[in-house]
């Protein structure tokens, strides 16, 4: 990780987690390369066991809300996930080497921060509504809807982590 990034894990809190494409390019504005993205993101969940409260795909970026695996360090299953995506596509370099991590500590910045996720399509002006953007956990939250990645809400998934550690 480079200097001056700071990333605190095995707290049990939740992480939003951003990470880009180099140079910001758009390599994941086609729906092939969203698919890959989300393809990936479940098989990552499942290998490393780790819940998945909220994501969106932008097409130079991506912000996740996780928690910490139990099969190995978030770093660890970032890592596995942009490698996996990167693999798949022609892309050469597909991510830069960084993210970024907030510790989401509590109710207030859970909602703060799935909000911003969901609005960031529209604040950017690809669609005019959150549920207009595909490729997020909104439709999720807003029908109850499966997609190709698995939601579970905050505090669900948490607290069936914490009680498998007990």
């Amino acid at each position: 990780m480079p200097k001056g990034l700071l990333c605190i894990q095995q707290t049990g809190n939740m992480h939003f987690v951003t990470f880009l494409c180099q140079g910001r390019r758009p390599y994941l504005g086609s729906s092939k390369a969203c698919e890959v993205f989300e393809q990936s993101l479940e098989s990552m969940r499942i290998c490393y066991e780790f819940v998945i409260a909220g994501y969106v795909v932008m097409p130079e970026h991506v912000h996740l809300m996780v928690n910490e695996p139990k099969k190995a360090p978030l770093a660890k299953a970032i890592q596995a996930l942009k490698l996996s995506v990167s693999v798949r596509r022609r892309e050469r370099p597909f991510w830069l080497p960084r993210y970024y991590d907030f510790n989401v500590h509590s109710e207030e910045k859970r909602v703060e921060k799935l909000r911003y996720m969901h609005r960031n399509p529209v604040k950017r002006g690809l669609v005019t509504k959150p549920e207009d953007w595909k490729r997020s956990s909104f439709v999720h939250y807003s029908t109850g809807l499966k997609g190709t990645v698995e939601i579970e809400s905050f505090w669900t998934g948490w607290e069936r982590q914490q009680a498998g550690r007990i």
